[in-house]
C-alpha cells in the first residue's frame, strides 16, 4: 500500500502561482510513476501530468504545457505540480495519484493509489 497526502492548494488570483506536494509513505516511492490529475465542478476527472519514477520522463495536457511542471524528490518521498500563470479554469480539486508501471500513464484508470485531493481555486 501506498498513501498518499497532496496539500499545497488554496486561494490565487489569475496569473499567479502555486505548488502542490503529494507526499507519500508506504512501499518505496522510487518504484512508482506519479501522476496529477484534477476534476472541477460537474466535470469530469483529466489527466494533467505525469513523471516516470526517476523524473527524467514527463507528459503534460496541452491546457498546461509551458505553465505546468510536474517533479519529485525520492530522497523526500515527495512529488510536485509547480503551476505558473494561472488561470480561472484552473479552478479544480487536484489529486496525486501513483504507479507502478513503468511507462508514463495518463490515464486514471492506470493508477494504483490516489490521495484525498487539494482545492486549487483562482479567482479573476
Amino acid at each position: 500500500q501506498v498513501q498518499l497526502v497532496e496539500s499545497g492548494g488554496g486561494l490565487v488570483q489569475a496569473g499567479g502561482s502555486l505548488r502542490l506536494s503529494c507526499a507519500a509513505s508506504g512501499r518505496t516511492f522510487s518504484n512508482y510513476a506519479m501522476g496529477w490529475f484534477r476534476q472541477a465542478p460537474e466535470k469530469e476527472r483529466e489527466f494533467v501530468a505525469a513523471c516516470r519514477w526517476s523524473g527524467g520522463s514527463t507528459a503534460y495536457a496541452d491546457s498546461v504545457k509551458g505553465r505546468f511542471t510536474i517533479s519529485r524528490d525520492n530522497a523526500k518521498n515527495t512529488a510536485y505540480l509547480q503551476m505558473n500563470s494561472l488561470k480561472p479554469e484552473d479552478t479544480a480539486v487536484y489529486y496525486c495519484a501513483a504507479t507502478s508501471r513503468f511507462t508514463l500513464a495518463t490515464m486514471g484508470s492506470q493508477y494504483d493509489y490516489w490521495g484525498q485531493g487539494t482545492q486549487v481555486t483562482v479567482s479573476t
